[in-house]
């Protein structure tokens, strides 16, 4: 799931990039931030802090907030809000056993205790 909506972003943030037509040095930066997060997504590092970027990214051009390329992968208000809680899954499930997060910074166990049994009466 990770490497899929990272793979998206990054193509979607390519067209941003690609398109001549848009000068607009804020649509420039919003297209290297989302590259960078798309490309976060597919190595799985950052993962929580690329998920979120991705994630509003989707919801601000499904929802018409920040201008679409010509080819939008998030044409649809639905695609968008896919996206947005694949993203949300992402953030809260964390980046998985194969991502740099997992080798940077360890996976993490949680051991839950068994609770004493008590006596039938």
């Amino acid at each position: 799931m990770r490497m899929a909506i990272g793979l998206v972003a990054v193509i979607q943030c390519g067209y941003y990039l690609a398109q001549s037509a848009m000068s607009n040095p804020s649509l420039w930066l919003g297209g290297l931030v989302g590259l960078a997060a798309g490309a976060s997504l597919l190595v799985g590092l950052l993962t929580p802090l690329a998920g979120v970027i991705v994630g509003l990214g989707a919801l601000g051009i499904g929802f018409a907030l920040v201008p679409a390329p010509t080819p939008n992968l998030f044409d649809a208000r639905l695609s968008a809000v896919f996206a947005a809680i694949m993203t949300a899954a992402i953030v809260f499930l964390g980046p998985g056993a194969y991502s740099l997060d997992a080798l940077l910074f360890g996976r993490r166990e949680i051991i839950i205790p068994q609770s004493p049994r008590r006596p039938e009466s």
